[in-house]
């Protein structure tokens, strides 16, 4: 047997059981990787309002504290007034639920000469097994939804004492990660640092500029409509739209086609013609234009970057993706050289095209 046998054998194994311990351990902790980039890129969203402030001669601790109240507090606001238009409407449904049921029993007594009655569709479906199925399902996973709230809960406290860190020690963060590394590269972080700064808060813009349109069609055909509480509607509909990824537009628009199938069933099928409608319009028209010039990419790669963060973080990643690409794209730019076109070059990709005469019949 060679001598180094034994120490390749060993070697390998060595190397197998670190691979396999670094990838359970990955596997492990991926969920607060993923908590640490959130609050990353939402310490770069206020940071420079942060920096302004702290400019101004405020404490840096003292300012990111304010801007996290202001925060909290309109979000608090907006759920407070949400949470009590959800609750009188529900109440309102609910008193108004047998006479829409009475209605619909009319129109198929009538349509299909029928004979049915509410009392009967009453008895026959909480006597259905569905139902008591239904119950005992939902009383045994009481603890799952409160399992389920509370991990939500410590999820939101450690991405914001995260994103506080970041935003309030980021001076000092930058300090020590420079330290470690020779001058060039201490340039090279501090310029990927400020670029990721500008695009952050370009894509926050971006992402505010539609939410305000949204806002602003939805409230027109709400009011149009007559639906009540069309201004919170208008203000819920932007904000969940452009700020829940994946499923945000379909969550916004549930809410008032619910409130103004109360006023007129018809009504709700108009506000969800709208909501499909203008979903199309601002994915194939307004989001592609808009991102594109806030944050400085093409809408083909805008568009790719979203499925790429989808398919590789979820919600999460399609939340990031434009800004992380944004980002990448404008550091790596400097590292492109590029060449002046020559005139052969030039005069080829600028050359009008020649309009081709069709011969006329006569």
């Amino acid at each position: 047997m060679p001598r180094w046998l034994p120490r390749a054998v060993v070697l390998v194994l060595a190397l197998v059981a670190c691979f396999q311990l670094g990838s359970w351990a990955f596997h492990q902790l991926i969920g607060l990787l993923v908590n640490i980039l959130i609050a990353f890129f939402l310490a770069l969203a206020i940071e420079p309002a942060v920096a302004r402030m702290a400019a101004g001669g405020m404490r840096r601790g003292l300012a990111t504290f304010l801007m996290f109240t202001a925060v909290v507090v309109v979000t608090a606001g907006f759920l407070a007034l949400l949470g009590s238009l959800l609750a009188g409407q529900i109440v309102a449904m609910v008193e108004g639920f047998p006479g829409y049921l009475d209605s619909v029993i009319n129109f198929i007594n009538s349509t299909f000469h029928t004979d049915l009655s509410r009392l009967e569709i009453q008895e026959s479906v909480l006597r259905s097994d569905w139902l008591r199925k239904y119950v005992q399902n939902s009383a045994s996973g009481v603890l799952d939804v409160s399992a389920t709230v509370l991990g939500g809960l410590f999820k939101l406290l450690t991405i914001g004492l995260f994103s506080f860190y970041f935003a309030a020690d980021g001076p000092r963060l930058r300090r020590a990660l420079c330290s470690v590394l020779p001058p060039a590269k201490q340039a090279e972080v501090l310029r990927a640092w400020e670029i990721a700064v500008a695009k952050t808060g370009g894509y926050l813009y971006s992402r505010g500029l539609m939410a305000l349109i949204s806002g602003v069609a939805t409230y027109i055909v709400l009011a149009v409509l007559g639906v009540p509480y069309a201004p919170a509607l208008a203000v819920w509909v932007g904000l969940v739209s452009q700020f829940v990824p994946t499923i945000g537009t379909y969550l916004a628009g549930a809410l008032p086609v619910l409130l103004a199938f109360t006023v007129n069933p018809w009504y709700a099928l108009y506000v969800l013609v709208f909501v499909v409608v203008y979903q199309q319009f601002e994915n194939y028209m307004l989001q592609p234009k808009l991102t594109s010039k806030t944050v400085d990419i093409h809408p083909a790669v805008a568009f790719g970057s979203v499925i790429a963060g989808t398919a590789l973080l979820g919600a999460v990643g399609a939340l990031i993706a434009i800004p992380a690409v944004a980002t990448l794209q404008a550091f790596l730019g400097a590292y492109v050289k590029r060449y002046e076109l020559t005139r052969d070059a030039d005069s080829s990709t600028s050359r009008p095209r020649r309009r081709v005469r069709m011969p006329r019949l006569r």
